[in-house]
């Protein structure tokens, strides 16, 4: 190549890289440089979700788990809930539980089907009754 062919081809590359350069530069001259702030839910004082302002009740949590061996042999587990009034029944270990309900706490917790159970989550001892068994005594 000669020397005068290599000028030529470095002019060009020049002008190539300074196209691009420019190139660049107006575009990123056009970006808008406005400040732009997302809110969530609207303008503040915007009260149209009342579901996000209204008080979320939680269910009540698991107090005790025990395991009762009845009078007949039968086992039941019973999962005693912090309300102290609703308890979760299940006749066999992975079995799908029936929940149980007092009218208020201390009472007897009773559902359809023929479930209840009279007892708390202190005791020892429980009255228990499940579908194709009577109440009965059982002991955790």
């Amino acid at each position: 190549m000669t020397p005068r062919a290599e000028v030529v081809k470095g002019r060009n590359m020049t002008r190539t890289y300074l196209l691009f350069t420019l190139a660049a530069a107006a575009a990123l001259a056009g970006c808008n440089k406005e400040s732009h702030t997302i809110v969530a839910g609207g303008p503040p004082g915007d009260d149209t979700n009342v579901a996000a302002t209204t008080p979320v009740a939680l269910p009540p949590s698991i107090t005790a788990s025990k395991i009762y061996r009845c009078a007949d042999n039968a086992v039941v587990y019973v999962d005693y809930l912090s309300d102290n009034k609703t308890a979760n029944v299940r006749t066999e270990k992975g079995g799908s539980p029936t929940q149980v309900v007092a009218p208020q706490a201390g009472q007897p917790m009773t559902a359809a089907g023929g479930y209840s159970v009279d007892g708390t989550a202190a005791a020892s001892s429980a009255k228990i009754a499940v579908p194709g068994h009577p109440a009965q005594s059982c002991k955790a």
